[in-house]
């Protein structure tokens, strides 16, 4: 197995913008034709922005895009008082050039050959490197055991929301449940609540499978409460792998 890289080994190298493709009112994917090294299911890159003045910001976002795909795609969520976030928003376009490096991080991976039964649970955003799980177990067809617990607030704010539909018709194997935190919800079995211990417990009773891989990604509150709980109904700590993300984009 190759060595994974980290930060301080990996160049800064430049990416060229392909698409901006935008989800519902505050997420969008940038697509790069990138330079880097292939990625694996669940890892990051840096970006690295400087302004005329020279100041510089540097800011993680996880890889949405399969592993061996043409383009890399990075989710990014609007943050009203985001220092980064709401340049992608307003001001890039096809074309830009972005420096970044990576691809980053060893702890929050999947692959393919995990027998499972496996459980992805994201909140907002965090469900970018999920999605690389998913589209990677897709393109494998990795007959995997897999449940989906994807939480935002509202029907339009759940990106990807339509291929993951259509990823769960095409699979018995693969359960989506949509949670909506602040309107009803819009299908059967889905949930119109917080991602609570009572809500997760409803989950795994009704999908009747005991998880051995856990991922779990969001903002941190979040993250910490679904761990919480997990751990409380059973699911051992050594299974459950955690990524968050703060309040800087």
């Amino acid at each position: 197995m190759s060595a994974v890289p980290t930060p301080a080994a990996s160049p800064w190298l430049e990416a060229t913008v392909d698409e901006v493709q935008r989800h519902g009112p505050r997420a969008l994917s940038l697509f790069l034709n990138s330079p880097l090294p292939p990625h694996q299911a669940g890892q990051h890159v840096d970006i690295r922005l400087v302004a005329e003045d020279g100041y510089e910001a540097r800011r993680s976002y996880s890889i949405a895009s399969a592993p061996g795909a043409a383009r890399l795609e990075l989710l990014i969520e609007r943050l009203d008082n985001g220092e980064v976030s709401p340049y992608f928003h307003e001001v890039t376009v096809a074309g830009d050039v972005l420096e970044l490096r990576g691809p980053i991080g060893g702890h929050f991976v999947w692959r393919a050959s995990q027998p499972g039964p496996l459980l992805l649970v994201a909140g907002g955003s965090g469900i970018a490197p999920l999605m690389a799980m998913l589209r990677h177990r897709a393109a494998t067809r990795a007959p995997v055991d897999t449940l989906l617990l994807y939480s935002a607030r509202t029907w339009d704010e759940l990106v990807y929301r339509d291929e993951l539909a259509m990823m769960a018709a095409q699979d018995t194997r693969l359960h989506f449940t949509a949670v909506t935190t602040r309107e009803p919800a819009r299908r059967p079995g889905d949930f119109s609540q917080r991602l609570d211990r009572a809500a997760l417990a409803a989950a795994l009773q009704r999908w009747g499978r005991q998880p051995q891989d856990v991922y779990v990604c969001g903002a941190t509150g979040f993250v910490e409460t679904v761990a919480a709980a997990l751990v409380d109904l059973g699911v051992p700590a050594s299974s459950i792998r955690t990524e968050r993300y703060g309040g800087l984009s």
